[in-house]
């Protein structure tokens, strides 16, 4: 049976392979296996090779859970379970269905159900906001904490939080002040910590399908192969400590979302976070701050590079059909095809039935 390295790989591979179905779904597997680095926890050769089967449409997601169930029941008759791999199987199944669904709500109830449906049976409290305050010490903060909410105010907290992000409109901003407020917003969400335990997990999987409903196919490979640093520049975009001069900053975690949906190429290194790193060279290298890719410098909105993406994938795609696959209405996609004709990033070629898309910049 493969390691957990030699699937990554093997994972990648079908995705390059470009058949839509296995890509998702493999995809998805990348992004729910590297996710249980958050807790030290490594996936098994069984659960691998469960995955292999559904990405090649043998068995469906629901025979992938029963799988599970029926293999770790045979295990603990054994007596050969190992929790933690127990723990990061079954969750990475779960997030694997979470992400293949094409349903949201943006609700604190939302987060609440992904919560319990990752967690159900593994946690007694999946679901369940925490009674009592806590705190964790961190490494990337030399052995101290973040400050968490309060329990009591867990609720009120999560519910201000959204109804900020609900007012808040992507519509006119530019893509770094995009990424900028989706730090914040999910840094915030996060320090909020309302479940005892699973948190950073039920937050990524409820950050990627909020993504997802601005058109985004996210770059599963940077969940996949940094997920700690996920966690870490968590940490430090609410850490502060003025006696040490130590001061809350999301810029790590802007340069990991500008990795997960613009495909830059920002080195994204642990120990840069560590409040005790000092270089004289800054934390992202030279080599990476030139290979930024270049829709970064396009003059657009997340929403209208989305509509680029789906365009180049598809020039012949129909507004029907563009609407649908980024998630919006036809009304917004024609706004936005036709800002985009204004700029000069698209062209339409040829007649209404007939005609095609031509996008005329370069993107990633």
């Amino acid at each position: 049976m493969p390691n957990q390295d030699s699937w990554q790989l093997a994972l990648s591979e079908y995705i390059r392979q470009g058949e839509p179905d296995r890509a998702e779904k493999s995809a998805a597997w990348q992004t729910a296996i590297g996710l249980q680095a958050v807790d030290g926890l490594k996936t098994s050769p069984y659960l691998l090779e469960t995955a292999k089967a559904h990405i090649e449409g043998d068995i469906d997601i629901v025979d992938v859970q029963r799988r599970i169930q029926s293999y770790y029941k045979e295990q603990a008759n054994r007596k050969t379970v190992e929790a933690g791999t127990m723990e990061a199987d079954i969750v990475s199944a779960r997030i694997t269905e979470l992400l293949g669904e094409k349903t949201f709500q943006f609700s604190p109830a939302e987060l609440q159900s992904i919560h319990r449906r990752l967690f159900s049976g593994v946690f007694n409290h999946a679901g369940q906001f925490r009674t009592y305050n806590i705190t964790k010490n961190e490494w990337v903060l030399g052995g101290d904490t973040v400050t968490y909410s309060s329990w009591e105010s867990i609720r009120d907290t999560l519910d201000y939080d959204f109804s900020l992000e609900k007012q808040f409109s992507y519509e006119k901003i530019s893509m770094p002040e995009s990424i900028r407020h989706m730090a914040k917003f999910a840094s915030g969400i996060w320090q909020i910590h309302p479940f005892c335990e699973g948190n950073t997990r039920a937050t990524a999987v409820f950050v990627v399908k909020y993504l997802k409903t601005f058109g985004f196919h996210v770059n599963n490979d940077v969940f996949a192969a940094n997920s700690w640093y996920f966690r870490n520049a968590l940490v430090r975009a609410n850490y502060n400590n003025l006696q040490k001069g130590i001061h809350a900053t999301s810029e790590f975690l802007e340069m990991f979302f500008e990795n997960l949906l613009l495909g830059t190429q920002h080195e994204l290194k642990n120990r840069y976070l560590h409040v005790g790193f000092k270089e004289e060279a800054p934390a992202q290298s030279t080599e990476a701050e030139i290979s930024k890719c270049k829709n970064c410098t396009l003059d657009c909105t997340l929403e209208e590079l989305a509509v680029l993406r789906a365009i180049a994938a598809n020039p012949a795609i129909t507004q029907k059909d563009l609407a649908s696959a980024i998630g919006k209405s036809e009304r917004t996609v024609k706004t936005r095809t036709v800002a985009l004709q204004e700029k000069g990033y698209l062209r339409r070629e040829g007649g209404k039935r007939s005609g095609r898309w031509k996008v005329l910049v370069e993107i990633s």
